[in-house]
């Protein structure tokens, strides 16, 4: 545990500025957006019922959401704009977080400004008109210094929204304290969720104590005690941007990951080697699957793993089935000509999809393959990862082997592993590079028609680094240099608790058991075995 908060530590700097700097901007956007909406709205019902409602709808739109589908949108706007006049913008990670909580911050903040004017003693409004006052005034010399508690109120219940949502942001690749909730619940390391969790709630915490005292000195119209609140959290904001100006890497190759461990695993080894030749890297992890190569294709990643099938049917949209070399051959030329993307090579192992059951059951029903368990699958639950249910791979083992099971269920691969062993699903769609299946003795169904297709990890140059002489070199030596068997054991060290280490030592172990010393940056914890 002392490790895993040793290692929390030493990321928090780059995490907590990161979520600081975008909760911020995400909080003075939302200001400045819903004042002028307020004040529009203030005294037409045409307009106070559109933008209330507009702003409630947003709120029914879940966060995770809303964040992902902002990408693509920029994505798309970010192409238009480089075909029209030649410049882009970065749609991943900062802009798409931003624009998100934007809009999730405006509801708190018009709902209380509106409602606070709405309920204003009419002898007062009427008072300010007897003496002359313009709606500009009334507006700036009553109406709101009266309203100010109850505006403040939804200012701080916007910051605490903010706060709290800003740590789904990860997903898209926007640094954040989810990283640490991200990271630790697929590596099961609860230190990390913990610590995440415990941060996001005390800056939450703080950033409402200081907004309530700006709140309370301007309701007393004690100016000194705003003047510190404002001051306070305008330090905490510059203070935050110290943090990235000394964390961010400058000119430095960007390597991103998936969502599960060996995907940080294989982040970890890609970084390692590149640093070795004195560049500076940022990694980029916890990525949606499609997300990623969104990202690399757009040049917002210069490296990551993915899988061959993965490609084949999700991003080229194959279904017919080849062999592994046309497989990799075709995906090498395809990528390279649509998207500019390099094909580096393959690493050496396969991390396919496969059908396992706990090896108790599977005797007991007389289980082997694919098609015996066909004969059972009404009586059984399987569960799968994210992913499954939506992929080609699935719908072919659905529609070839007429499987249809008495339920499906869906967790994220750390908690479908739990499922599978505490009797909640019977079946699980298991990784064939996964060190769980056989420390767990789990029975993996062969697939006799040949349906699931390969899956080599393979290595993905963006392309603007596909020439690269530096990444390249770098990395040549990683192709066909991890067997199956070795990728398994660097998994299991992560996945499992007993003995577990970090996604960086099980790197270092990989690189030393494959020989792989040219790219170590310094001797790596040996896990005991």
């Amino acid at each position: 545990m002392n490790a895993d908060l040793r290692s929390a530590l030493r990321v928090l700097p780059e995490y907590l500025g990161q979520h600081v700097l975008l909760s911020a901007a995400a909080l003075a956007l939302g200001v400045a957006v819903s004042l002028p909406l307020l004040i529009a709205a203030r005294r037409s019902a045409r307009v106070r019922w559109p933008v209330l409602a507009l702003a409630s709808l947003i709120q029914t739109v879940p966060s995770l959401a809303l964040l992902a589908l902002f990408y693509p949108l920029l994505l798309g706007l970010s192409a238009l704009l480089q075909r029209l006049v030649g410049w882009s913008f970065s749609p991943l990670g900062f802009l798409p977080s931003l624009l998100a909580l934007t809009l999730y911050s405006i509801l708190p903040i018009l709902r209380n400004g509106i409602t606070a004017i709405l309920n204003l003693d009419p002898a007062i409004t009427q008072a300010a008109l007897g003496v002359g006052m313009t709606s500009h005034q009334r507006l700036l010399r009553v109406e709101l210094p009266l309203t100010a508690p109850m505006l403040m109120a939804g200012v701080r219940t916007a910051a605490v929204w903010v706060i709290g949502t800003a740590t789904l942001a990860t997903p898209v690749g926007q640094t954040s304290l989810g990283n640490y909730i991200f990271t630790g619940l697929q590596m099961e390391n609860w230190v990390w969720v913990l610590f995440g969790c415990g941060t996001a709630v005390a800056l939450a915490l703080v950033t409402d104590q200081l907004l309530a005292l700006v709140g309370f000195g301007l309701t007393r119209r004690r100016p000194t005690l705003t003047w510190l609140g404002l001051a306070v959290l305008l330090a905490g904001v510059a203070a935050a941007g110290g943090l990235q100006l000394r964390t961010t890497s400058q000119g430095g190759y960007v390597v991103g990951a998936k969502n599960f461990p060996e995907q940080y695993i294989l982040a970890a080894l890609i970084a390692q080697r590149v640093r070795a030749t004195g560049h500076p890297v940022t990694e980029r992890t916890g990525l949606g699957s499609s997300l990623a190569f969104q990202a690399l294709a757009a040049n917002e990643l210069d490296v990551y793993v993915d899988y061959s099938g993965t490609l084949w049917n999700d991003v080229l949209h194959r279904t017919d089935m080849v062999s592994r070399g046309v497989m990799l051959s075709d995906l090498r030329t395809a990528l390279r000509r649509r998207y500019g993307v390099e094909l580096l090579g393959a690493l050496g192992f396969e991390n396919a999809y496969v059908l396992a059951m706990r090896s108790g059951e599977a005797r007991r029903l007389g289980v082997r393959t694919i098609a015996d368990l066909a004969r059972v699958a009404p009586q059984l639950r399987l569960g799968g990862d994210l992913e499954f249910f939506a992929r080609p791979a699935w719908q072919d083992l659905e529609r070839r082997y007429g499987l249809h099971f008495r339920a499906l269920r869906q967790y994220e691969p750390t908690f479908m592993y739990r499922a599978l062993l505490s009797h909640e699903v019977d079946v699980i769609s298991a990784f064939s590079s996964d060190g769980r299946i056989a420390a767990e003795h789990l029975t993996v169904l062969s697939d006799p028609l040949h349906v699931i297709p390969p899956y080599d990890a393979v290595i993905l140059l963006s392309p603007r680094r596909a020439h690269d002489p530096v990444l390249r070199a770098a990395l040549k030596p990683l192709v066909g240099a991890i067997p199956i068997g070795l990728m398994r054991r660097a998994n299991d060290m992560v996945d499992r608790a007993r003995d577990k280490r970090t996604a960086g030592e099980a790197a270092d172990w990989l690189a030393q058991a494959a020989h792989l010393r040219q790219g170590a940056t310094a001797p790596g914890v040996i896990p005991r075995r």
